[in-house]
């Protein structure tokens, strides 16, 4: 019998792996999309007469525009912004006020005194650094898929293949179709729409995996081991199927009373621990 206190007790900080921290392709991929206009925008940096200058590069390329929202750190081509000069909501895609009031942003942001003041050398490496900062903040995002991609290695380290004994995504009608399986019991009658992250076929059972990490507490933890729990004892009846669930990080500290019911209720619920230790060759070979 495991003891819920120790098997807690191991659960992680953080997952980060060397990808996690910035996606560099990804950076590089939307600089290169505008990086055309950033060099234009370039001609501006030192500039003794920038409004003139502004006004008359406008005029030749527009398309310039596109760029100014990411100096700006926004992703959106349209910008609001509102004083006791009126409220505008200005369109980086399609010019919606004249170059003079544009001019108006550009000063009024400080992105004029940025440029004629020469306090950056070149707009491609700073959009360069301010898309690496706004990349910083998918950093939450990429925590499910981290998980998932080290829940991934350690399926494959256990000899599973991709599209043969294990698959990604598979929604509960799928399996039911694929493999002529009723899983009736956990989908109420084929109401809820359920998708499990991985499904293992070995032998004469299909297991539905779910793969979670939560480094932060949140009223989201309660509600998933509930979930998680019921569709555990829904499926103990089902023939042929086992409900797995791989989940860590600190956060789970903050709802530990609803995980050591599901724990103690749940045949099949694991951690990266249990994954180091070689649970997947213990119950899938």
């Amino acid at each position: 019998m495991r003891d819920f206190t120790t098997w807690i007790a191991g659960f992680k900080d953080s997952i980060a792996n060397y990808e996690y921290y910035v996606d560099f392709s990804k950076v590089h991929r939307n600089v290169d999309k505008i990086k055309i206009e950033l060099n234009i925008l370039n001609s501006l940096i030192g500039s003794d007469n920038i409004e003139a200058d502004f006004d008359d590069l406008i005029s030749r390329y527009p398309e310039a525009l596109k760029c100014i929202p990411l100096l700006l750190a926004v992703r959106e081509n349209e910008i609001y912004a509102i004083d006791s000069d009126g409220e505008f909501r200005y369109n980086f895609k399609d010019m919606n006020y004249s170059v003079e009031q544009y001019k108006v942003f550009m000063r009024k942001t400080g992105l004029f005194n940025l440029l004629e003041k020469h306090i950056i050398g070149n707009l491609v490496d700073y959009a360069t650094g301010v898309e690496t900062g706004l990349d910083s903040n998918g950093r939450k995002n990429r925590t499910g898929t981290t998980m998932e991609n080290l829940v991934e290695e350690y399926l494959q380290k256990a000899g599973l293949i991709k599209g043969e004994t294990y698959f990604k995504e598979m929604k509960i009608a799928q399996i039911e179709v694929k493999w002529g399986i009723s899983l009736s019991a956990i989908s109420n009658e084929g109401k809820t729409v359920k998708k499990f992250d991985f499904v293992v076929k070995v032998s004469k059972v299909i297991y539905g995996i779910e793969v979670n990490f939560y480094g932060s507490a949140g009223s989201k933890l309660n509600e998933t081991a509930r979930s998680y729990k019921n569709i555990a004892v829904e499926s103990k009846d089902i023939e042929g199927f086992a409900f797995v669930w791989i989940t860590d990080g600190k956060g789970w500290n903050s709802a530990r009373n609803n995980l050591a019911e599901t724990f103690g209720v749940m045949e099949h619920l694991y951690c990266i621990a249990d994954l180091k230790d070689g649970v997947m060759n213990r119950i899938f070979i």
